[in-house]
């Protein structure tokens, strides 16, 4: 990985399921461009486990053409077991946190739920197609890569 100085990136379970899912190639494209640049090393990104199970039920389940879940399990491994993958969880407190961003934003709360662990893991940006909701949280950073 290279040496700079890149804000720390949490990746959205929508950018994750477009780059292994090409039902819509311009955003499979943009999308599976931006992680493989985490795949070679060059760049650090986050997911939280929310992210990766999202993920898993999605792709193998709500897609035209679902990946077997044996797939999809190998790839949250390989995600999982890579280095350059940031895996966070989150916990009671976390939790806690989640159900507060949700009152005040009014936003959605498995929204705030990603917030709130970005937020205790230190991540305030987030790489998402999800612009709107994800804007009414203050101190992130939303960026649409899609785009």
């Amino acid at each position: 990985m290279s040496e700079n100085s890149e804000p720390l990136f949490l990746i959205d379970s929508n950018i994750l399921v477009y780059a292994y899912d090409t039902t819509d190639p311009h955003k499979h494209l943009k999308a599976k461009t931006l992680l493989e640049k985490c795949w070679k090393r060059e760049v650090a990104y986050t997911l939280s486990t929310q992210n990766l199970a999202e993920f898993f039920i999605i792709i193998t389940k709500k897609v035209p053409t679902p990946l077997s879940l044996e797939g999809a399990g190998q790839i949250i491994n390989d995600i999982i077991s890579f280095p350059s993958w940031n895996v966070i969880d989150y916990n009671e407190q976390t939790l806690l946190r989640a159900i507060y961003h949700h009152q005040k934003s009014k936003s959605h709360f498995w929204d705030a739920l990603i917030v709130a662990t970005m937020v205790q893991a230190g991540v305030v940006h987030i790489y998402t197609e999800n612009i709107t909701d994800f804007q009414k949280f203050e101190g992130i950073t939303v960026v649409n890569p899609l785009v």
